[in-house]
């Protein structure tokens, strides 16, 4: 590849990932908008409307990069799991209309939120050229995305029926507690809460060993750069 064709597809990449990027966060301040006002997202037109054509993008950005990668089969098994969340699932229920439960609908909710968290890893992963770095970025953004997706969970089934969930900050409390498995004394009384509350301890007891390494990764770089000019004047 020459290197004018290589600048130029690093061009388009960057635009995709500011792109990618800035529509997920819209996405997940939107619908978190709606949830905290208690607005049903199949009645919101403009929700319907905006996500869908997110969804239209994040497809057309999953082809486009595959066209443009050197290694398209690697690249197809790394990002299928994108491709499948970019699916407009929420648009064609409701074309359909589609009868669903109570249950199956919080969770339908809260596959944009997936969408957007997956697609601000993956830019994330873009930025940090160290690959260790890159890993442990990425897993920050899911982690925090996890979060933030079980605290609005949390909140959406437990303050009806859990007189301690009293509003929204107390629910988001409650996430980063159990994720960081310091333990908080609100206890889960629905069977979705209960589900959220076994998951994010669990996802957050990874984090602590890739800090580590992390950490410890940095240390020995740094010790290893301070100690090669030394070695470089005997």
């Amino acid at each position: 590849m020459t290197p004018f064709l290589k600048t130029h597809k690093q061009i388009v990449y960057n635009c995709l990932n500011a792109l990618i990027l800035l529509l997920s966060v819209a996405l997940i301040v939107y619908l978190s908008w709606l949830g905290l006002r208690g607005v049903e997202f199949f009645s919101d037109r403009g929700y319907m409307t905006f996500q869908l054509w997110v969804c239209y993008v994040f497809i057309a950005d999953f082809f486009i990069e595959l066209y443009l990668s050197d290694h398209r089969g690697k690249y197809i098994r790394r990002r299928l799991l994108f491709l499948l969340l970019s699916v407009p699932y929420l648009n064609i229920i409701a074309g359909l209309d589609i009868p669903l439960g109570v249950e199956p609908l919080y969770f339908l909710r809260f596959i944009p939120l997936a969408r957007g968290a997956l697609a601000m890893s993956i830019v994330v992963g873009y930025i940090s050229r160290n690959r260790l770095t890159n890993i442990f970025a990425s897993y920050v953004v899911i982690l925090l995305a996890f979060i933030y997706c079980g605290s609005l969970l949390f909140f959406e089934v437990e303050h009806i029926h859990n007189p301690a969930v009293t509003n929204y900050w107390t629910a988001l409390w409650w996430a980063f507690s159990v994720a960081s498995t310091v333990g908080c004394d609100i206890y889960p009384v629905t069977v979705i809460g209960k589900v959220v509350c076994a998951v994010l301890p669990t996802m957050g007891t990874v984090m602590f060993p890739l800090f580590t390494v992390v950490i410890a990764n940095a240390v020995r770089g740094k010790l290893q750069r301070d100690s090669a000019p030394a070695a470089g004047t005997k």
